[in-house]
């Protein structure tokens, strides 16, 4: 460990470096971090894996005191601290800073020398949550239950195609690909996963096929053109509902697929598809209302029909406040949460499906998004001409947070296949070797 300071020597960063002294203290890593007067502490013995910069004391301070990781990641969003290099470095420093354990006394100590910082007057940016989430919840009833969902929707996935086209494969798949092997290109994974899936629902030639959340359109267009499916697709996103519909039309597909700007517990009939189809889409519904979204897949799915919900998992029920699912909904998915596993299956038998086939995927999301993160940091430039730069910074942080949740396994993510429960059913064959052929 060294520390150096420029010859002017501020108190301030004097006493930051001494208060970052105990606090890596026990840190095995490698990290600098460099002040508002370009004086610079550096832990460890080799090249620094990450950089991180703050400019401004006051910043520094209010972290420091506030012991809440949200404040530092507010800081980087709006440019009060920069954070070059290794990206997943610094996320790993969480398990440092939750482990730190101080004597009252050090607690004691460290806060005094933190009131000592000299902060500049300056004003600091804090983010503020959009307005309509507060407008719309004052409301009562299923229109504003859909109208919430809208904007969710909107807020996440309507920032810019050009955006996301960045860093998605040519297909603008947004959900985990599938990999043969690690080293696999994005693209190939993701027509591996299209396939998988198809192969999964065992699609024929004619059969009627519903994408709940068909996204950028990528499946139900690869459904149409490889199994020879009558496909229909919905979306909250008008930016997606666009661009799908120009690619149906690129495509020559217009008597094949159609899309429809629609929120899934407004489909009519019943027993109308022979397939099902929903991926990375219930994360966005909610846990009250799962019963709900399952027992509409029940009505709309024939019998002798099948169907496959993939969607992403938590190791913990119930979505309880913490710090990552407060920024997720601060941040990503203002209405998203996550249940286990276990909850899901039980959800979908409380709605009469009987499942046939469950396959985690959690490996390959991790893959997925490093090589998402990749591309994004690739395209830094072109990527701030379609989005600021904290929702630039925002993408990059949440995708390497989540890639590093579903390494640790504290994340999951599911594709459950599953029919409507019927005496003498068999809509899928005694092995699963049909899949593999």
């Amino acid at each position: 460990m060294k520390n150096t300071s420029d010859p002017a020597g501020q108190d301030s960063s004097k006493i930051s470096m001494q208060i970052l002294s105990r606090v890596f203290k026990e840190f095995k890593g490698n990290v600098l971090i460099r002040f508002w007067d370009d004086a610079k502490f550096h832990w460890g013995h080799n090249h620094p894996d990450v950089t991180v910069t703050f400019h401004n004391p006051k910043i520094f301070q209010k972290i420091m005191l506030s012991h809440n990781p949200l404040h530092f990641l507010e800081a980087y969003f709006h440019g009060h601290v920069d954070v070059d290099g290794d990206l997943y470095s610094i996320l790993n420093l969480r398990y440092h800073l939750t482990s730190l354990r101080l004597s009252l006394a050090e607690k004691i100590a460290l806060a005094a020398k933190m009131l000592h910082i000299k902060t500049q007057a300056s004003r600091v940016s804090t983010y503020t949550a959009p307005q309509w989430r507060k407008t719309i919840r004052q409301k009562l009833g299923i229109g504003a239950e859909k109208e919430l969902n809208r904007n969710a929707i909107a807020f996440h996935y309507d920032v810019s195609n050009d955006f996301y086209a960045l860093w998605l494969d040519k297909q603008m798949i947004y959900s985990c690909a599938y990999f043969e092997h690690a080293e696999q290109s994005l693209e190939q994974a993701q027509c591996n996963k299209l396939d998988h899936i198809c192969r999964k629902l065992r699609l024929k030639p004619g059969e009627q096929l519903l994408d709940i959340g068909c996204g950028w359109g990528a499946l139900i267009c690869w459904a149409a053109t490889h199994y020879g499916v009558q496909a229909h697709g919905i979306t909250l996103s008008q930016k997606q509902f666009d661009y799908v519909q120009a690619i149906i039309k690129q495509r020559g597909l217009e008597q094949q697929v159609t899309v429809e700007l629609l929120d899934y517990r407004d489909l009519p009939g019943e027993a109308r598809y022979d397939k099902l189809v929903s991926v990375g889409m219930f994360e966005h519904v909610g846990i009250k209302n799962l019963p709900i979204y399952f027992a509409t897949a029940h009505r709309m799915l024939k019998p002798g029909g099948l169907f496959l919900n993939h969607g992403i998992t938590s190791a913990e029920g119930g979505w309880e406040k913490g710090l990552s699912t407060e920024f997720i909904n601060r941040y990503v998915f203002p209405d998203g949460q996550l249940e286990t596993i276990s909850t899901v299956q039980r959800l979908m038998e409380d709605s009469d499906f009987e499942i046939h086939d469950v396959e985690s995927l959690r490996r390959h999301y991790a893959l997925t998004l490093r090589e998402w993160v990749r591309r994004l940091e690739n395209h830094h430039d072109e990527a701030v001409k379609h989005v600021t730069e904290a929702n630039y910074r925002i993408w990059r942080l949440y995708m390497a947070a989540c890639a590093i949740q579903f390494e640790e396994d504290s994340t999951g993510i599911y594709q459950i296949l599953a029919s409507r429960r019927e005496p003498f059913s068999n809509p899928v064959p005694l092995t699963r070797r049909d899949l593999y052929i």
